[in-house]
């Protein structure tokens, strides 16, 4: 699902309408691409509006889904219209080796060392830090899970499950749930025989499971009823109890951490500027506001100390929630994503 918002006057609006289709494509604003829903709505009043009053310049935002073949697809078209998105792990690695991506300017973004070190790269800058959590609602499961392993017991927690349609992550949580301890999950994951065990697992609830595409919706399915337990990203679940008055639980136990950056796509005409907003999202003093807005971990070094401690608390980098948690292999999802994506959408469709 794509949705494309203009941000800036009204007079702005009125002469996008009136433009002429198929301008000159330098003349074009930055497009910045992200995932919707609360994550969304936080970032356009930490960073895009922000921006655009800094900077005089006008912002169009879109969301997506996520997929490396979207971006493949833009690119090839020769019509891309996206200039910034935000990517997981896998996609930065695989569209830096296929070339999708611009190559970052680190001096005109603030520098290296002004980062976190796992959100530096050549094509990439780190964006959020976050995690894939166990979460139910309160007023409808009476016994909180424990962790994945209750996630498979539906005798003790009767309903239809939710996990993120893909391989990624539901094949750790079905090896974690098997009892594989997390520091041996890709290692198990590597092997056909462990492959074949996640798969097993997942067979044993099957029939209970609905798959999720997109990051809004395991709080809007546990809102309604429509399941009992689902993965969820973390901030969504507290934006939902913050904003939504939701009752939602969160266990963190062996939680799914990871990192998202941000990219500029390849060719893009509106370069300077995609670097000028990377640059103004760096900022320690703007990316500290986004955290108390939905609670997902940023990655300027200096940052953390403009948080308020109880904000902290809520983070996936907490101590108390880093504890048990799964570091997402990025490289384990580089060499295996296609392949593994053909076994999962296989195994689906029987």
């Amino acid at each position: 699902m794509r949705r494309r918002t203009v941000i800036g006057s009204a007079g702005a609006l009125a002469a996008a309408a009136l433009a002429p289709k198929g301008a000159d494509a330098q003349a074009r604003d930055l497009t910045v691409v992200s995932w919707g829903g609360a994550y969304q709505d936080a970032q356009r009043e930490v960073y895009f509006r922000p921006f655009m009053a800094q900077s005089g310049q006008r912002l169009l935002e879109e969301t997506w889904d996520g997929g490396v073949g979207v971006l493949r697809a833009k690119i090839q078209s020769g019509a891309n219209t996206w200039d910034v998105v935000q990517v997981e792990s896998e996609e930065l690695l695989i569209g830096t080796e296929e070339g999708l991506f611009e190559r970052l300017d680190w001096n005109a973004i603030g520098g290296r060392d002004a980062y976190i070190p796992q959100a530096v790269s050549d094509f990439g800058v780190g964006a959020i830090l976050y995690s894939f959590v166990l979460a139910w609602d309160r007023g409808r499961v009476r016994e909180a899970p424990r962790g994945w392993a209750d996630f498979f017991d539906t005798a003790r927690i009767p309903g239809r499950r939710a996990l993120r349609k893909g391989p990624k992550t539901t094949l750790e949580v079905a090896l974690l749930a098997d009892g594989v301890a997390p520091g041996e999950v890709y290692r198990v994951l590597g092997t056909d025989a462990g492959l074949d065990r996640a798969f097993r697992k997942l067979d044993a609830i099957k029939a209970n499971l609905a798959w999720w595409e997109r990051g809004s919706q395991p709080a809007q399915w546990l809102a309604s009823g429509e399941v009992a337990l689902t993965n969820a990203y973390n901030g969504r679940i507290a934006a939902a109890n913050a904003n939504d008055s939701r009752d939602f639980g969160i266990q963190w136990s062996q939680n799914l951490y990871t990192l998202d950056s941000w990219v500029i796509m390849k060719g893009s005409p509106n370069r300077q500027k995609a670097l000028d907003f990377l640059r103004f999202v760096g900022q320690p003093q703007v990316q500290a506001q986004l955290p108390p807005r939905i609670p997902y971990g940023v990655t300027s070094k200096a940052a953390n100390a403009l948080i308020p401690r109880e904000v902290l608390q809520q983070l996936p980098t907490a101590p108390a929630n880093a504890e048990s948690a799964l570091q997402i292999d990025d490289k384990f999802w580089l060499d295996n994503l296609d392949r593994l994506n053909t076994r999962f959408n296989a195994w689906v469709s029987r």
